[in-house]
């Protein structure tokens, strides 16, 4: 995952050092930033993680009322890929400053791995357990845009802001479940391109929670007895995204 970050910062580093060394041509929508709204649409790709923490060993209550230990380790293992739409609003502030707002829906999932460090298969390995957390967000990004000048038909920019999340989706009978309401930083940079009858923007932004998103009550909703030592294994949780996403305006 680290790799592709810096493939895709190089990447992008490279293209705005071409632009700077370039002559200067005939420009396309030469008064377009001049509108004091702009409008469009995106469409994008995203990577789903979480951070796990781990309460370690539990006492865990059977309904005889038997206590018995166990521990189980949870791990989102992956990356997972997910894709997003959406429209944008930009309201022009300053010749290189805007305020964005973006509604959005992403649509994804993490695969999550529950390892039961203390039983073992026929195998003799750790028994595992895995859930596809799927889940859909609708997100309301505000955020503040930093705009070099124009140069030609191009424009870098830097972008940073707050971002609150609705989760959609409502797995009552999953081993994990979050938190319907969530929120975001995030941070990333773009280019404006200008071409002949539009604007696109590709983007890359990072975003990480300023909370914890698990829903720690589950457990204690879980009909089957077996999952709940699974559920209560976590104790914390931390969303984590980056996407990459194309506006057209």
């Amino acid at each position: 995952m680290k790799r592709i970050i810096t493939i895709l910062t190089l990447i992008i580093v490279c293209l705005l050092t071409m632009v700077a060394q370039t002559d200067r041509r005939v420009q396309y929508k030469p008064y377009i930033d001049l509108r004091p709204m702009h409008f469009g649409i995106l469409i994008g790709a995203h990577l789903q993680d979480l951070e796990m923490e781990n309460v370690g060993l539990q006492n865990i209550t059977d309904d005889n009322g038997n206590v018995t230990q166990q521990l189980i380790v949870c791990d989102a293992d992956r990356w997972s890929p997910g894709f997003s739409v959406g429209v944008l609003a930009e309201l022009r502030l300053h010749d290189n400053f805007a305020l964005r707002i973006s509604p959005t829906m992403h649509f994804g999932a993490k695969h999550l791995t529950f390892t039961d460090l203390q039983n073992t298969d026929a195998a003799g390995k750790p028994i595992k357990q895995t859930q596809d957390l799927k889940n859909t967000y609708f997100s309301l990004p505000v955020d503040i845009k930093f705009a070099a000048p124009r140069w030609n038909n191009h424009r870098p920019y830097l972008m940073a802001g707050i971002n609150p999340m609705i989760n959609m989706t409502k797995g009552d009978q999953d081993i994990i479940r979050l938190k319907r309401f969530s929120t975001m930083v995030e941070v990333g940079l773009g280019c404006d391109f200008y071409l002949p009858f539009f604007k696109l923007i590709p983007e890359l932004k990072f975003c990480f929670g300023l909370s914890n998103v698990l829903d720690t009550n589950h457990v204690n909703e879980l009909r089957d007895a077996n999952l709940r030592a699974f559920a209560g294994s976590v104790s914390n949780a931390q969303s984590k995204m980056v996407v990459l996403t194309f506006y057209f305006e």
